[in-house]
C-alpha cells in the first residue's frame, strides 16, 4: 500500500522512495493528511531528524506543517523538543504561527524547548515570533519558570534579556523564579539571578514567604549557608534602597506643601490687585469680621450715614 511505503520512507529518510511514490501518485501527500490516524509522514521524518526528507515534504505540501497528531503536537513541537535547529527553521518558514500552537498539555514549541534546554532552537523561535515567548502554561508558569523548574540555566540566560518584564512575575502560587530556585537549592541559577538581574529578593508568595524565610525553614547544611551568602548582598542593597527612599519621600511632601502655600499667596496678591480700597476686597474683609463677632460700632454707622 502506498501510504505504508510512504511512512517507511519517512522513517528511513529515503528521498528516492518518496520521489517514486509521488511520481505514481502526485496527490499522495495531500490525501495522507486526511487519512492518517495519528502522525503524518512529516511528524515521522521530524522525529527521526531527516532534514532533507522534511524539506522535500514541505516543498510538495507546506500545509502539513500545520497538521497535529493525537497529542495535538505539530512537527514544530517535535523539532523543538528534539533540538533540531535546521528542521525548526524549515518548519518556521512554512508555518511560523505554529509557535503559538499548544499540545494536549498546553505547551507551545517554546515551552518544550525551554524545558529541554534547546538553546539554539529557543533563539530561532523567539526571533520568529516573540509573542509566543510571553505565553504561559497551566499553573501560571512562563518560560522563565520552566527554565528554573527544569534546571536549564543556559536557556534562562538566553531568555532573560528578552523577557526582563517577567523577572518578578509569579506563578499561581505567587512564587517567583527566585522562590523556585531557592526551594530546589539551585545555586548556579540563584547566583545568576542575584548577580545579573534586578529580581526582588524580598517578594513574598501566597504563603507570605520570602526566599530568606524559605531558607530559615530548611534544615541547616552547607548548601543553605552558601545560598544565604549569595542572597545577602541583594538583601543589603534592597535595604539601602529603602532607607534612601525615606528622605526623598519627606522632601517630596515638603515641596508639595510649599507649592500649595506659594499658590495661595500668589492668588491672594492677585485678588488684592484686582480689588481697590473700599472695593470688593474691603467688603469681603468687613463681612469676615462681622461673621466672626467683630460687629461695626454705632459711630461707624453714623459716619457712614446717608
Amino acid at each position: 500500500m502506498a501510504e505504508n511505503r510512504l511512512y517507511n520512507a519517512a522513517a528511513k529518510g529515503d528521498e528516492r522512495a518518496l520521489h517514486e511514490l509521488l511520481e505514481q501518485d502526485p496527490f499522495l501527500l495531500d490525501t495522507v493528511s486526511y487519512t492518517c490516524p495519528n502522525k503524518t509522514p512529516l511528524h515521522v521524518a521530524t522525529i527521526n531528524g531527516h532534514l532533507a526528507f522534511v524539506r522535500q515534504i514541505l516543498n510538495r505540501n507546506p500545509q502539513l506543517a500545520e497538521e497535529l497528531d493525537a497529542q495535538r503536537s505539530s512537527a514544530l513541537h517535535i523539532a523543538s523538543a528534539k533540538g533540531y535547529v535546521e528542521i525548526t527553521r524549515e518548519l518556521l518558514s512554512a508555518a511560523p504561527d505554529m509557535c503559538l500552537s499548544r499540545d494536549s498539555q498546553g505547551r507551545n514549541p517554546l515551552h518544550l524547548a525551554a524545558m529541554k534546554g534547546r538553546v539554539e532552537v529557543l533563539i530561532e523561535l523567539v526571533r520568529s515570533l516573540p509573542l509566543a515567548a510571553r505565553e504561559k502554561m497551566d499553573q501560571g508558569l512562563n518560560l522563565l519558570h520552566l527554565c528554573v523548574k527544569h534546571s536549564q540555566l543556559e536557556a534562562l540566560k538566553i531568555l532573560v534579556p528578552n523577557l526582563r518584564e517577567f523577572i518578578d512575575s509569579k506563578n499561581d502560587d505567587d512564587d517567583t523564579i527566585l522562590h523556585m530556585a531557592v526551594m530546589d537549592k539551585q545555586i548556579e541559577i540563584i547566583q545568576y539571578l542575584v548577580g545579573n538581574t534586578n529580581i526582588d529578593v524580598n517578594a513574598t508568595n501566597s504563603r507570605g514567604q520570602t526566599v530568606m524565610a524559605i531558607l530559615e525553614q530548611s534544615p541547616p547544611d552547607k548548601t543553605i549557608s552558601e545560598i544565604r551568602n549569595i542572597l545577602r548582598p541583594g538583601l543589603c542593597n534592597s535595604h539601602n534602597t529603602h532607607k534612601q527612599s525615606q528622605p526623598v519621600k519627606w522632601l517630596t511632601k515638603k515641596r508639595d506643601a510649599i507649592m500649595v502655600v506659594a499658590i495661595l499667596i500668589a492668588t491672594m496678591a492677585f485678588q488684592a490687585g484686582l480689588s481697590p480700597a473700599g472695593g470688593v476686597g474691603k467688603k469681603i474683609y468687613t463681612r469676615f469680621k462681622w461673621q466672626h463677632g467683630d460687629q461695626p460700632t454705632q459711630s461707624r454707622r453714623v459716619c457712614n450715614g446717608p
